[in-house]
């Protein structure tokens, strides 16, 4: 079946339906990983985004439910530039058009994915939709106008959890953390476990008193997707614990607590999505390949002040990567550590987490 791809600035691509067939409309962004689309789909970050994958051929290694980041998918749409129908890998359970078909997901293939992301590089992340039943450009254009933009959007509350779970660690519990749910991704839990710490993940909205009634020996803020400016209750928390525990931020959870301590926070071009960003640490010297998915970043001349400095820088355009605050005991970087699907030069975060957590005072 045809479909078209749509743009606020007017920009039309057709090519074929994918997945649902229906209408999908958000923020369109690409991603520059090679591999690793079940995770980037599973991603709760890519909430409200029809995301471009720039790699080429896409499906051929199907999907398996074991590799998934979340329990249900939250991103608006796919885009491809061409879809294995065959799919070859021991491990697969089904195909990615079947995936997409039972998550509800819409898609689209045949699109030049190379002249859209270098179109979006130019204008900047652009409101778009993808529709097979309605094929009408210019009706789907002017639909495309009237959706909310991501800035000032709560989309941390679309995809937190409703209820608090406990993910155990593996072997004997060596700490107990809470893990405020911005959005997080279930490799962050296993990376956790791996290290014998126990998550008590909570909803984003859970009151600091009631985190801190938990006798908790740390606390992890997730990524999650959406403006850290439009979640205030998040910000207030998240001020509310700091000096109390150590806290690591990843992502949003980076982002929030830039807001909590008092910094800003600005909308990226385009956002950083990809398996590829070089980020320098400013502690060891060392360049870091990273996983990032994030459209907001900290603003480095707001942190004079404010008792944190910057550890991290990325290197393909200065922004600020990570963030270390002894004075309000937190560490944070703005990309994911888990590295799901990859690269893993960054893992040693939760390592230098579980080292922190490891010379707290026996109580």
């Amino acid at each position: 079946m045809d479909a078209i791809l749509a743009l606020e600035d007017g920009y039309i691509a057709r090519g074929r339906s994918l997945g649902t067939v229906g209408s999908a409309f958000g923020e369109v962004v690409f991603n520059t990983c090679m591999a690793g689309y079940q995770e980037i789909l599973s991603d709760p970050s890519y909430c409200g985004q029809l995301v471009v994958m720039t790699y080429p051929l896409i499906g051929n290694y199907g999907i398996n439910l074991e590799d998934v980041e979340a329990h249900r998918t939250s991103l608006s749409g796919f885009i491809i530039r061409e879809y294995s129908e065959t799919f070859s890998n021991h491990r697969a359970d089904n195909s990615l058009d079947q995936y997409l078909k039972s998550c509800g997901v819409v898609g689209i293939s045949d699109i030049d994915t190379r002249a859209l992301t270098r179109h979006i590089r130019e204008k900047g992340a652009l409101r778009g939709a993808i529709a097979a039943a309605d094929t009408n450009a210019e009706s789907l254009v002017e639909k495309v106008r009237a959706t909310p933009k991501m800035e000032g959007r709560d989309l941390i509350s679309e995809v937190t959890r409703r209820d608090p779970e406990v993910w155990p660690a593996e072997g004997e519990v060596a700490h107990r953390v809470a893990v405020y749910d911005f959005g997080i991704k279930l490799s962050i839990l296993r990376s956790l476990a791996r290290r014998g710490i126990e998550a008590h993940v909570f909803p984003a909205s859970t009151p600091a008193a009631k985190v801190l009634e938990g006798d908790f020996d740390g606390i992890v803020l997730s990524n999650g997707p959406g403006d850290p400016d439009a979640v205030p209750y998040a910000v207030e928390n998240v001020r509310a614990v700091l000096g109390k525990l150590p806290v690591l931020g990843i992502c949003m959870g980076h982002q929030i607590l830039a807001l909590a301590i008092g910094a800003r926070t600005f909308k990226l071009k385009f956002g950083h999505h990809g398996g590829n960003q070089p980020v320098k640490n400013l502690g060891s010297g060392r360049v870091e390949i990273t996983s990032q998915n994030h459209g907001f970043a900290v603003d480095a001349d707001s942190l004079d002040g404010t008792g944190a400095t910057v550890s991290h820088v990325n290197l393909n355009d200065g922004t600020v990567a990570g963030l270390v605050s002894p004075e309000n005991d937190f560490v944070s970087v703005q990309y994911h550590p888990e590295a799901a699907p990859g690269p893993r030069d960054t893992a040693y975060i939760f390592d230098e987490f579980r080292e922190r957590l490891d010379r707290l005072p026996v109580r």
